[in-house]
């Protein structure tokens, strides 16, 4: 058996917090009885800091999931997220808080919003009130560009509402809004509010869901404290396990060719359970939003997935990024987040996300634009050889640059001719007497099947949970396409693959030893008679930093 958090979700387990740690470390500890001695080993390879992120911020020592509220304030971003102050596991519900220039060297500062009176700071948005629409920041008269206000999920005993903070100092203190709750519509399961400036229609609009209703209700609001309910969405799309964590933002539209054609909202609504791989995952919405209402263009064409791997979930925007969407999410999944080898401390978040959509050949009734993804990186411009080379000659390459580690972008364009699978294998052992190796993650391509997938069956450690070991499978958009762009960032515990220039995405933890350092391209096949696979614009560029990127 293995620990198991509650299968519609985490924000449902609302008992007393001392018979929540009796009941997770009973659970832990009945795993650790089936597996002590791995569970010892893993513990003894977590103090070594083996799997500490260089690239992907992570909270310590500590719990960390949600990503809530991010806001770029005075050229810095600002990261708030669902933390433990006291543990590595779910529990005491606050709001961490960390800042960076760039987005992938955070600096952590004093807990933002900390549980308080039995009452669990769920998630929620941070808002610049630069015009000082609530009142609460300062004299009525005066501009106030560095007061945030926080609207956030109050979760106790009796149910979930939505609360207001403020800060009047960017951040820095917080002080929570006298007159709280602002929405309570006395449910057990209400929760998570998006909030964003409209200014077609010069509101405040808040996105929030009753989570196993399959809905997304948006409110209005002049000054951020009174609400009046517009519409309500769903259910749609995916509906095999609860709503969270919702976004409602508007990305511009792009051509094949990377001009912008115009724009289109996008609601994102997350899962738990009943993602494509097992577990939490990601889904959106396209369509168009006139401040009251969110009508999506083509209904009953998806679930659209925003990722297809295993550890993509509760994506959120940045605020006042203008036109530069900027996203984030949890690294993990629910089916074993609290299980997984310490770090010390347990979660983490993804590279940060530059968004828009892509016009795409689709067929009638379904969704023509895709959603992109590009992954936020500290590097150096690509360079990217038109050389079109074998899987041996574009080894060869790689070993004379030795192209090997833990934490590196790797570019390459695949040409898979009739090979049956090609692709990359990564964070390598070193080979055995006949060639095998013990770890490797495998990045596949099958083109006659039209799919693209993430194998971490062998990555590493993955006995902690049954559902670790898995290989995760997205389907091509451009299935004939004969040349597929894969842009892969590695990092000491995962595995991000932005595919076909960021319309296929998948994200996946690993936890492999330190000499696990070996990367190889492959292929199998051709065919008789067949184009063998080809590639072409290899690039690998090292990211180890001396001391992290936390």
């Amino acid at each position: 058996m293995h620990a198991e958090f509650p299968k519609d979700s985490r924000k449902r387990w609302l008992m007393p917090t001392a018979a929540v740690l009796l009941m997770a470390t009973a659970a832990i500890a009945g795993y650790r009885g089936y597996a002590y001695h791995r569970a010892n080993e893993l513990a003894a390879l977590a103090a070594t800091g083996l799997w500490q992120p260089q690239l992907h911020f992570y909270a310590g020592p500590r719990w960390n999931n949600d990503p809530n509220g991010p806001i770029l304030l005075n050229g810095q971003y600002h990261l708030f997220y669902q933390y433990n102050p006291f543990g590595d596991q779910w529990g005491h519900m606050s709001w961490g808080h960390a800042v960076s220039s760039d987005l992938v060297h955070w600096r952590t500062l004093p807990v933002a919003l900390p549980e308080e009176n039995g009452v669990m700071i769920f998630n929620g948005t941070a808002v610049e009130d630069r015009h000082n629409t609530s009142g609460l920041c300062g004299s009525a008269d005066q501009e106030a560009p560095a007061c945030l206000v926080a609207v956030y999920t109050g979760a106790s005993k009796s149910g979930q509402n939505q609360n207001v903070a403020f800060s009047r100092d960017g951040g820095n203190t917080w002080t929570k809004y006298a007159a709280n709750p602002v929405i309570d519509l006395g449910l057990k399961d209400f929760r998570d509010p998006k909030v964003f400036w409209h200014e077609p229609s010069k509101s405040w609009v808040m996105a929030v869901v009753i989570p196993d209703r399959h809905k997304v209700q948006i409110y209005r609001s002049a000054n951020l404290t009174y609400w009046q309910l517009a519409s309500e969405f769903g259910p749609a799309g995916a509906v095999g396990g609860i709503w969270e964590c919702p976004d409602l933002i508007e990305l511009p539209v792009r051509d094949a060719q990377g001009q912008r054609v115009g724009s289109r909202w996008m609601l994102n609504v997350n899962l738990n359970p009943g993602g494509p791989a097992g577990g939490s995952a990601s889904q959106y919405f396209v369509g168009q939003f006139d401040g009251w209402r969110f009508t999506q263009d083509h209904p009953g064409s998806g679930p659209l997935w925003a990722d297809w791997g295993k550890d993509f979930y509760a994506s959120t925007s940045f605020a006042n990024t203008q036109e530069d969407r900027i996203w984030i999410a949890w690294m993990s999944n629910w089916q074993y987040a609290g299980l997984v080898p310490s770090l010390p401390g347990r979660g983490e978040m993804t590279l940060a996300r530059r968004l828009s959509l892509r016009q795409i050949d689709a067929s009638p009734g379904t969704e023509p634009l895709a959603l992109v993804q590009e992954p936020i990186l500290p590097v150096p411009e690509h360079r990217f050889a038109p050389d079109l080379l074998t899987v041996e000659q574009a080894n060869a390459k790689l070993s004379s640059e030795n192209a090997s580690g833990c934490v590196y972008e790797l570019n390459v364009t695949l040409e898979p001719g009739s090979a049956a699978e090609a692709g990359v294998r990564l964070r390598r052992s070193l080979p055995q007497a006949d060639g095998s190796v013990e770890e490797e993650t495998v990045v596949g391509v099958d083109r006659a099947k039209g799919q693209i997938s993430v194998d971490r069956r062998h990555s590493g450690a993955t006995s902690f949970s049954p559902d670790f070991p898995a290989r995760a499978v997205a389907p091509l958009k451009h299935p004939q396409a004969g040349a597929i762009r894969l842009q892969i960032v590695v990092d000491r515990n995962s595995v991000e693959v932005f595919a076909e220039n960021g319309e296929t995405v998948l994200t996946d933890l690993i936890y492999p030893q330190a000499a696990s350092r070996g990367l190889a391209l492959y292929a199998t096949g051709p065919q008789a008679g067949g184009e063998p696979a080809r590639f072409r614009g290899v690039d690998f560029v090292s990211l180890e930093q001396p001391g992290g990127g936390k």
